[in-house]
């Protein structure tokens, strides 16, 4: 009797939380698997979709709505303040408007930018401006390892607390799991403020793993600002053995578009710790340069699937050519369409992905597909030196984005995310060089490499291509 009503629990419960499903899940194929495997199989099923089944975080959905009094408080006269720097971009450079209503932010100019190409090239950058700060700095991680460059950091973030700068200090409670408290004890010892992001803060979201704050962002006084895919491990500076090579990619902004990111991590701090801290808002244009860039954050709590939207514009824009790099590509059907039709018009579409990769499942999902975009003449390149970690794209000879999104499920509808788009063809130019680079250190894929692959490997790719959404 006792088996009985255990059994009949399970189904039930199973059943209320497909309809759930039924109403809450973004895409048909997730929606459909989540319903048979909810009604089939509830006693795994029904955790399993507490944990990672819902792709809207509800809970910073409700914060923002609260926190809308507040911010306009805080807020008042940015927008008005960065008008003089708002740049009316022409037609020929992609329509900009679609981007700028998903970032609720113009394109601003007097920016200078520099490209920045792996780890030594990258901290180097940062740490310098973290030396140069004077008030304030914002520094937000995804991973922060207790190791010799997580070390480097801390110290240097220490010694300008006690120099009298105020460091905020963010970071992912997934990402940095393994991070020792006595690490961040530490910070806020120094009079540092600390603080996880707390994707699971809230009763509604207890459960709720799936969602990550995968945002990389560093700011010094409102002025200079950085962006990009490197976290703070040994391994973004090459020193892991198991990826020696490790490519990856930022950028330094100086200018008012710093502003952008600034933003960004107001609004995720204000979602951890409920304040907003007293910063600078008035926009510095750089020394030197006039360059447009827009801040695209995106995220589980957006409105629309701002990253996907964002690759989908970008590819539709393109006239001459598109390059993406990605570690993780597993695009849904919008981005597949997307490069499919931009590759059947004559554009020069070419991937970048990783030839070793550090998640099976991811590596297994990318050979999935991989016909169809052959079969459309989309050059498909696995960078070989060592793992390509690097979140870019490039457009014609104008446009440039450079992040932290995926081409993945994760990244289009589960992770806080960030990307800088740069309108300049002398940036342009130094992130075509950039490619040209790796694309030399990569093999194109060819139909004979899909061809000779076994039955096995095909169904292990299409059976990992299924758990996309929880990748």
């Amino acid at each position: 009797m006792t088996l009985a009503i255990i059994i009949a629990t399970a189904h039930i419960l199973g059943f209320v939380t497909s309809v759930a499903a039924l109403m809450g899940t973004r895409t048909s194929q997730g929606t459909i698997a989540w319903i048979i495997s909810l009604n089939a199989f509830p006693y795994l099923a029904v955790p399993a979709y507490w944990v990672f089944g819902r792709s809207k975080f509800r809970g910073y959905v409700v914060a923002r709505k609260d926190e809308d009094a507040d911010f306009r408080r805080a807020l008042s006269g940015v927008r008005e303040g960065v008008e003089p720097y708002r740049r009316e971009l022409p037609d020929e450079h992609g329509r900009v408007q679609a981007v700028e209503l998903l970032a609720q932010m113009p394109f601003l100019g007097g920016n200078a930018v520099e490209l920045l190409i792996d780890g030594e090239a990258t901290f180097d950058s940062i740490f310098a401006g973290i030396d140069r700060a004077k008030h304030y700095l914002l520094v937000q991680f995804y991973i922060v390892a207790d190791d010799e460059l997580g070390h480097d950091l801390k110290e240097r973030m220490i010694a300008k607390a006690k120099r009298g700068v105020r460091v905020f200090f963010l970071y992912d409670e997934i990402g940095s799991g393994k991070l020792p408290k006595s690490y961040v004890q530490e910070l806020r010892d120094a009079g540092i403020e600390a603080s996880a992001f707390q994707s699971t803060r809230g009763s509604g979201n207890r459960f709720q793993l799936n969602f990550r704050n995968h945002r990389k962002i560093v700011v010094v006084d409102g002025a200079d600002g950085w962006v990009g895919g490197h976290n703070v491990g040994d391994e973004y500076m090459g020193r892991d053995p198991k990826f020696p090579g490790w490519r990856d990619t930022h950028i330094r902004i100086a200018g008012p578009s710093v502003l952008g990111l600034q933003l960004s991590f107001l609004e995720d701090w204000y979602w951890a710790r409920n304040e907003i801290p007293e910063l600078s808002w008035e926009p510095r244009p750089a020394e030197s340069g006039d360059v447009p860039v827009l801040i695209l954050p995106s995220g589980p709590a957006d409105d629309v699937e701002t990253a996907s939207l964002m690759f989908q514009h970008a590819i539709h824009s393109a006239a001459e050519r598109v390059w993406i790099a990605s570690p993780y590509f597993i695009p849904d059907e919008g981005v597949t369409g997307a490069l499919q039709l931009a590759a059947l018009r004559g554009v020069d579409v070419r991937i970048l992905i990783p030839d070793k990769p550090d998640h099976l499942l991811v590596y297994y999902s990318a050979f999935a597909f991989a016909r169809d975009l052959l079969n459309t003449d989309i050059g498909i390149y696995r960078y070989g030196p060592g793992f390509l970690h690097a979140k870019s794209f490039l457009v014609d000879n104008h446009v440039s984005g450079v992040g932290t999104a995926n081409l993945d499920n994760r990244s289009f509808r589960l992770n806080f995310e960030v990307t800088g788009i740069v309108v300049d063809e002398g940036f342009a130019a130094e992130v075509e060089q950039m490619f040209l680079a790796d694309f030399s250190s990569a093999e194109k894929m060819t139909m004979a490499d899909i061809d000779s692959l076994s039955v096995w490997f095909r169904g292990i790719a299409r059976a990992a291509y299924l758990t996309a959404p929880i990748q």
